[in-house]
């Protein structure tokens, strides 16, 4: 099943409907929700307590109802997206067998970024009544996910450069 998966997500039209999703949902949707603050997902270096709980007071009910709804509907599919797109670019693009494995990287930070949603999904749903260790959990999925989501973003970036300029030696040659 995960070789039909992995044959699906490198087809170009796959491929090109995957960027175009990631790019709407992260430049276009998640920036025009009406939650009153800076999401706590996109604070990569982490947050504590007292900043967390800030943020939860700074969105208001009606901003953290609207970051809930937003964590469990878009949220739940954005890192499906992002995650095939990057294994998709990985498999299609990556110049030896042995750098596609890298296709596993990006579906583990899919999952870590699903554990980050509950977890702030939770802190939405339990303000006032959230915990030090509720955040600090909630925090290291954040940081977890950052520091992933940018490897993965430097290593696509490297193997489309490599392909690219693989395929500009090939003409020239």
């Amino acid at each position: 099943m995960i070789e039909r998966y992995f044959d699906l997500v490198q087809r170009t039209s796959v491929l090109l409907a995957l960027f175009a999703a990631t790019l709407v949902l992260t430049f276009l949707v998640f920036p025009a929700l009406p939650v009153g603050g800076e999401l706590l997902d996109l604070k990569p270096g982490g947050y504590g307590h007292a900043e967390a709980m800030a943020a939860l007071e700074g969105y208001g009910e009606r901003g953290r109802t609207v970051y809930a709804w937003s964590s469990v509907l878009l949220d739940t599919l954005f890192p499906a997206v992002y995650a095939s797109m990057f294994a998709g670019v990985f498999l299609r693009f990556a110049p030896i067998d042995a750098l596609k494995a890298a296709a596993w990287v990006p579906l583990a930070l899919g999952v870590v970024d699903l554990g980050e949603n509950a977890q702030i999904t939770a802190m939405l749903v339990q303000y006032p009544d959230v915990s030090p260790s509720q955040v600090a959990s909630a925090s290291a999925f954040t940081v977890v996910k950052s520091f992933a989501s940018n490897v993965c973003l430097v290593y696509g970036i490297a193997v489309l450069a490599l392909a690219g300029g693989r395929r500009l030696f090939r003409r020239s040659a």
